[in-house]
């Protein structure tokens, strides 16, 4: 599936109340910006049967309290295999997840701090780190410049305007 067709298939499956699906097309060039400097069309994630990602928590040995939350997202399913015990987990999974699912649940996970994407299988040692917080950004830049605000209703002018 090209980026395209995974952006479509994500407005498409966007809850239709009038400004998910707008919102949806206005961050999409974002979306595709970023998935487009990626070299896979998809990458494997680990999942729990709830559907919950699987992230690894680092924290820094010098301040506990601060820790990082990292999504994997492997080129191949060889790649998660060798690379982690956890498929061992008969609660845990890898499945293929189109790049651009990936970075729109990443805008919406406010629990991930960033993703490594691998982009040579066999080679886990080399990946692209991207922060959730520079994608925010990007995401809410391309809002402002294609999204309008929610229109008021009439009711709700405000009595001081001038």
């Amino acid at each position: 599936m090209d980026l395209d067709q995974q952006i479509q298939l994500l407005i498409d499956s966007a809850p239709n109340d009038g400004r998910i699906p707008q919102a949806m097309q206005a961050i999409a060039p974002a979306l595709k910006l970023v998935a487009s400097q990626l070299e896979h069309p998809q990458y494997y994630v680990l999942q729990t049967l709830d559907e919950a990602w699987v992230l690894t928590t680092f924290s820094n040995p010098e301040q506990p309290q601060e820790t990082k939350h990292i999504l994997y997202a492997f080129p191949t399913l060889q790649d998660v295999t060798t690379q982690t015990s956890t498929l061992e987990d008969p609660e845990v999974m890898a499945i293929p997840v189109p790049v651009t699912h990936i970075l729109f649940q990443m805008v919406a996970m406010d629990t991930v701090d960033s993703a490594i994407f691998f982009e040579t299988p066999g080679n886990l040692t080399e990946g692209i780190q991207l922060r959730r917080e520079d994608l925010q950004n990007l995401v809410q830049s391309y809002l402002e410049q294609g999204f309008p605000p929610p229109q008021s209703p009439p009711g709700n002018i405000p009595p001081n305007i001038a």
